[in-house]
């Protein structure tokens, strides 16, 4: 049985395009992953099959050709763009003599390297467990070797079992701090939701330019670069919109064809935060050659994480990159339908400030309430919502308080929370029928 090495960056990179399947990715996304991940890209195979191999996954005489492009460039690692059932890697590294990893695990191996906050390094950690759990029997020679020794012969788990306990082990320990971490995120999810401040969130295709986006907007000064998944852990803060209420700001990981249910899983916290947003700003490369395939691609794994129903508003990026001019494009109803800009350059983030204020804000009323001393509760609630503009202390005792909110809440207050017409100064109407 093969023994697996401790390292290795020297690679060779297989692509297959399977017949019957309606992706037909390009290999150059593949290679990008592997480059950032760190390989060091000695050889690509391509080749195209009616279906995979059960064993092999790869026919036997491409298994050769893979053999012999392992031993020509001295590689360690063969990286497949394909999910590998377990057996088929363990075949692959009896067969090819070398490291053998697939889609999931060079994804999982890039974000291991991105996380930096405590909750993203146990959400990775939780997902990469996950995947080994699937991967132990037989994957290690001495996995099947029994403990013994002076005193511990006779019957007793075997190193594969002592180690999938372990493993059990630790995933539920990662558990239950993610549940603690979480327990805080809704938190903060319920504090916004009681102030009645939108969450907008920034979803798109990884190296999109959302954090710098997010910099441009914020400057929050999120780490940003030219690469596949530069930023992994969500940042979210507080965006002044003109002439409107503050909203909160979310970075969030950028997405890829084929998203591993792995990650799916484990992230499900951290991706709460786009499925619970007021609003979602998709970043668009707009200089992409297959820029239509992207937004499909995208949109899918909105409808996998349940975001499909969200608002969201197009924000093609890198028009410095593309040629097109900055602009706001409208629906024929006259309602912000995309934005056009760069987040490098600066054109155009003026416009998507305006469209975020009349998506989120557009039907905002303002006006004046003179409260009587005894609507106590009601001048509690317009502050836990944020609607207070200012207020005044009239001779008798009254508040004379200027409110700014949405007409939804303002139906509310009439409605749940005892507001009455005859309070009203000036700015709104009645509740709605």
């Amino acid at each position: 049985m093969f023994e697996r090495p401790r390292g290795g960056e020297r690679t060779v990179l297989v692509h297959l395009r399977l017949d019957g399947f309606e992706d037909d990715r390009d290999f150059t996304e593949f290679r990008e992953l592997a480059v950032s991940a760190g390989a060091d890209c000695a050889a690509l195979i391509t080749g195209r099959r009616p279906a995979p191999d059960p064993r092999l996954f790869v026919g036997s005489g491409k298994a050769e050709e893979i053999r012999d492009a392992v031993r020509q460039s001295g590689a360690e690692l063969v990286i497949f763009d394909h999910a590998l059932a377990p057996s088929q890697e363990r075949n692959l590294e009896a067969f090819l003599q070398c490291r053998v990893l697939d889609r999931t695990g060079l994804i999982l191996d890039i974000f291991a390297q991105r996380a930096r906050s405590f909750e993203g390094k146990l959400q990775v950690e939780l997902a990469q467990l996950r995947h080994l759990s699937t991967r132990l029997v037989r994957g290690w020679t001495h996995l099947e070797r029994q403990r013994g020794g002076i005193g511990l012969r006779g019957p007793g788990e075997t190193q594969l079992e002592t180690d999938r306990r372990l493993l059990a082990d630790r995933i539920r320990q990662i558990r239950l701090r993610l549940d603690r971490v979480e327990r805080q995120r809704e938190q903060g999810r319920r504090a916004r939701r009681k102030a009645d401040l939108p969450t907008v969130s920034l979803v798109g295709y990884t190296n999109a330019g959302k954090s710098t986006l997010f910099n441009a907007l914020t400057q929050a000064g999120v780490y940003a670069a030219d690469q596949l998944f530069a930023t992994l852990d969500p940042t979210l803060r507080r965006l002044d919109l003109p002439g409107a209420e503050p909203v909160v700001l979310a970075d969030t990981v950028g997405f890829i064809s084929h998203l591993p249910h792995e990650l799916v899983a484990a992230f499900r916290s951290t991706l709460r935060e786009t499925c619970e947003a007021s609003l979602l700003l998709h970043v668009i490369d707009a200089s992409h050659p297959d820029r239509n395939a992207v937004i499909a691609q995208v949109e899918a794994v909105l409808a996998e994480i349940g975001a499909a129903a969200v608002p969201l508003l197009p924000v093609f990026n890198k028009i410095d990159l593309s040629g097109e001019p900055p602009r706001l494009e409208r629906d024929a109803a006259g309602q912000a339908r995309a934005v056009w800009l760069s987040a490098a350059t600066g054109a155009g983030i003026d416009l998507l400030t305006a469209a975020l204020t009349e998506r989120l804000w557009g039907d905002a009323v303002r006006g004046w309430l003179c409260l009587p001393p005894a609507a106590t509760r009601l001048r509690a609630r317009l502050f836990s919502l944020g609607a207070v503009v200012a207020e005044q202390t009239g001779p008798a005792g009254e508040w004379l308080i200027e409110v700014r909110t949405s007409r939804g809440n303002m139906d509310l207050l009439y409605r749940r929370d005892g507001l009455r017409a005859e309070w009203v100064r000036s700015g709104f109407d009645g509740p709605a029928a």
